[in-house]
């Protein structure tokens, strides 16, 4: 049986993956951990820190909001603005599309020799890379 504390920050970590719209195979591959020891963390199983500290930075939260948690506090959110950046949320389903669209427009844009068929070579290539990378998901 998992321990109060432990159950606690299940089911904060839970909660905030399913906010951002991140699946377990999504947050684990951010996180540069397995799918199973994410599920464990969301389990109320003890993981190594870390996991934590990987959970954290994944999750948006600072160092450290692991362990309050597992304190009784709560997490604290990193500041989702940085002075000069913006952060967008972009739906898992449609990254691809916005990618593919990104990278066509630059191309045509700073490019006039390129064919269609080029331009399309070049696209399905960056998605080959970006999928390695697990920045975009598999192919279904």
């Amino acid at each position: 049986m998992a321990t109060p504390d432990l159950q606690r920050l299940a089911e904060r970590v839970t909660d905030r993956r399913n906010r951002l719209g991140l699946s377990v195979r999504r947050a684990a591959v951010v996180a540069h951990i397995s799918k199973d020891t994410w599920t464990r963390m969301e389990n109320a199983k003890p993981v190594r820190q870390d996991t934590y500290d990987a959970a954290e930075t994944t999750l948006g939260w600072t160092a450290g909001s692991c362990r309050k948690i597992l304190d009784g506090g709560e997490p604290s959110l990193v500041d989702p603005e940085p002075a000069g950046g913006h952060i967008a949320v972009v739906p898992p389903e449609t990254l691809e599309a916005e990618v593919r669209d990104a990278l066509q427009g630059a191309l045509i844009a700073t490019t006039d020799d390129l064919t269609a068929s080029q331009i399309r070579r070049i696209n399905e290539r960056a998605i080959e890379v970006l999928r390695a990378r697990g920045i975009l998901p598999p192919k279904d």
